[in-house]
């Protein structure tokens, strides 16, 4: 049995128990899905939350929300120090909350980190026969369905079409550079329209919006994991000026550059 198979094997085996488990593990798993709600928290780095058609920026100091059944994986861009999992049972959430369907990325208040960090030795199911551990982990959902308001609203729409990846992939590539619809197209081979078509139709956005949120989780990146001047972190993501980085970070993040990497650092 794969580690995968042995992981969704023992999350799903018993239906109205927990199940932790803390390790490095979910970094390298591909795409899966399990029935059970998922938090993943990971210490010391940033990563990646993967669906089928969006992929998600995880700064320092937020966790993943994963409902049961949706098909993800978890890539970290940094070495993680640990990454924190917890699986809860779907029959503790109140069938009308947004965290049963909807995927997402909330900000870690001091009160949760100090409860992931408490089961920093947990491993395995905990069920109601282990009265504390499983009294603990229930007001562990009752802190999140309190925190787990408004996600962070940074997430990249992905998609199957080759033609369009190519095209994505250029973008990621060149993002210091002035990038604009119709040099862009002309070096594709499309039109200015076709090529706006393209991204409409397969992953129901603009051009501009598509470069516009990559920048800023790239800027994000770059302000978490790097010692450089938000000046400089702005030139090197394609802005001309510091006030236009700034009014496009504050309108997308709700925070200015500065906030943000202060309170993620």
């Amino acid at each position: 049995m794969s580690i995968l198979e042995t992981l969704i094997t023992n999350v799903n085996q018993k239906q109205e128990e927990f199940y932790v488990l803390h390790s490095r593990l979910e970094e390298n798993l591909p795409i899966h899905s399990h029935n059970k709600h998922q938090l993943c928290y990971v210490e010391g780095g940033v990563a990646f939350l993967n669906t089928p058609d969006k992929s998600y920026f995880l700064p320092a100091r937020h966790f993943l929300w994963i409902p049961a059944g949706i098909n993800h994986n978890i890539i970290s861009r940094t070495s993680a120090k640990m990454v924190y999992n917890f699986y809860f049972p779907t029959s503790l959430f109140p069938e009308d909350h947004h965290v049963r369907q909807r995927e997402g990325i909330y900000p870690v208040t001091s009160l949760l980190m100090e409860m992931i960090y408490y089961t920093e030795t947990w491993r395995g199911e905990i069920g109601p026969d282990n009265a504390s551990a499983y009294e603990f982990l229930i007001a562990m959902k009752n802190v999140i369905l309190d925190v787990a308001n408004i996600p962070l609203p940074i997430a990249l729409p992905t998609t199957n079409n080759e033609d369009l990846r190519a095209i994505l992939k250029h973008i990621h590539q060149n993002l210091h550079q002035p990038l604009f619809l119709e040099g862009v197209a002309q070096q594709f081979g499309y039109s200015a329209r076709s090529l706006s078509r393209l991204f409409q139709k397969n992953i129901d956005t603009s051009f501009l919006q598509y470069i516009k949120l990559t920048r800023i989780i790239r800027s994000m990146e770059q302000l978490l994991q790097t010692n450089l001047s938000i000046s400089e972190i702005a030139y090197n993501n394609g802005y001309n000026s510091l006030s236009a980085f700034s009014y496009t970070f504050q309108q997308i993040v709700h925070k200015s550059p500065a906030e943000f990497r202060k309170q993620n650092s």
